[in-house]
């Protein structure tokens, strides 16, 4: 039967011991997984996510493995159902769903690092499976996206109308006067809604989203501005942006 990878161009590089499976092959996989893996874990590590450089490794390794064994049953019992790489790729979907959590000041964190740990997790299973080009461009893709992409996204987060504050009133009292602010500065509240974690601080916590309604405001402030102007008012303990 033929190999299909034959015409993958690193493996055609590589030579005909790349495409099968065997001690060569097998090392390489493994060792090519780990390295990406471990690249892509340490910039998750650098920025203190919850999933870190082990469990990248850990998931793009047991991937790559189940891609190399689904090889060799299917060229044993020639059926093409890759079962063991299917239960990997839902597995890893399941452990990246619950690497979600939801901050005291309502936010979500670690949608990024559980979306990329699920994509190495397939370009573990592309390793596994002897298709190195889909690898190393997927690779590629992938840390661009978590490295370079959210300098992208502060600068189109900068610019947008709408923002949301985490904000900390002295006194709930203070609610009134922080809303009478807000309009004379321009700005629209469009939700405000109470935060139950700080019931026992003393304080009046709140996340708030606003909308930049005047045009010349939005055209020579920035959301930290906005923020920063806030944070002088005498009733307000603590102001910021979420993220």
């Amino acid at each position: 039967m033929a190999n299909p990878f034959l015409n993958d161009p690193i493996a055609q590089a590589l030579g005909t011991w790349s495409t099968g499976i065997n001690v060569y092959s097998v090392l390489f996989r493994i060792f090519l997984v780990v390295i990406l893996a471990s690249i892509i874990g340490c910039e998750r590590s650098s920025k203190r996510h919850s999933a870190g450089l082990r469990t990248f490794i850990i998931v793009s390794m047991a991937s790559a493995v189940s891609a190399m064994i689904d090889v060799c049953i299917i060229s044993i019992t020639e059926h093409g159902i890759a079962i063991l790489s299917a239960a990997s790729a839902v597995s890893v979907a399941m452990m990246s769903g619950n690497s979600i959590l939801f901050s005291s000041r309502s936010q979500i964190k670690g949608i990024t690092t559980s979306a990329g740990l699920w994509a190495c997790g397939i370009i573990g299973l592309s390793a596994g499976g002897g298709l190195y080009t889909i690898t190393l461009i997927s690779f590629v893709a992938l840390i661009m996206c978590i490295s370079q992409l959210p300098l992208i996204e502060a600068i189109l987060k900068d610019r947008s109308n709408h923002f949301e504050v985490h904000l900390e009133l002295k006194n709930s009292y203070n609610l009134q006067d922080f809303v009478t602010t807000i309009r004379k500065l321009g700005l629209k509240i469009d939700d405000i809604e109470s935060n139950p974690a700080y019931s026992n601080s003393g304080l009046s916590v709140y996340s708030v989203s606003m909308t930049i309604s005047e045009r010349d405001f939005k055209r020579y402030k920035k959301h930290k501005d906005i923020v920063e102007a806030l944070r002088s008012l005498d009733y307000i303990h603590h102001i910021e942006e979420m993220s």
